[in-house]
């Protein structure tokens, strides 16, 4: 089995590259779910403020391109057979044609951009890992608001007001946070998590 010797808080460890990706893609489809259950309902819009984009910004980041792909791939099945991992206790596959379900797939596209963009730097400087970051989570609402405008008959206008601009906010300092949290564990993400 493909092993690595990680140096980290001072010592080295001896790492399981396939159990490590096991171990890092269940993580992230169980932080996921956790962001999900942290959730904020806004009045004026069917989409709630969650904290899930912020684990997806970090799977695409620390898993890389592939196993953060499969991260939030494996919410999404896990969510649609049946478990209720959807933001508000919700499960099924109905949640898909729901206002969030742009969102959903996003999770996808964000992960798997993000990792893409960061390749396999090990010492990306803030302002890269902000940038593709950035481009990941613009890749997310952009799915979401085009969902939205599609499944609801309103107009991209409209559904950029309701889907889109309420999050950018929360969606900055959740983007600095996992910025900041990826930075500090790139060199070893890299080594346990080659992004290939």
């Amino acid at each position: 089995m493909p092993q690595v010797v990680v140096k980290a808080l001072k010592k080295e460890y001896v790492v399981n590259k396939t159990v490590a990706g096991v171990i890092g893609v269940v993580s992230f489809i169980a932080l996921t779910v956790a962001g999900a259950y942290i959730r904020v309902p806004l009045p004026f819009t069917p989409v709630p403020l969650t904290l899930q984009t912020f684990f997806v910004l970090l799977a695409g980041a620390l898993l890389g391109r592939r196993l953060g792909l499969l991260s939030q791939s494996g919410y999404l099945l896990v969510g649609i057979f049946g478990l209720p991992v959807f933001t508000g206790g919700l499960y099924g596959f109905a949640r898909l044609m729901g206002p969030t379900g742009g969102y959903l797939i996003g999770f996808m596209l964000a992960a798997f951009l993000i990792g893409w963009l960061l390749g396999n730097d090990s010492e990306a400087p803030y302002i890269k890992i902000v940038g593709a970051m950035f481009i990941g989570g613009a890749a997310l609402l952009a799915c979401g608001a085009v969902h939205l405008a599609l499944i609801s008959g309103m107009s991209l206008k409209s559904a950029f007001l309701l889907g889109v601009l309420p999050f950018i906010p929360g969606d900055i300092i959740k983007l600095l946070a996992a910025a900041a949290v990826y930075q500090a564990v790139q060199k070893p993400a890299r080594q346990v998590f080659p992004n290939i």
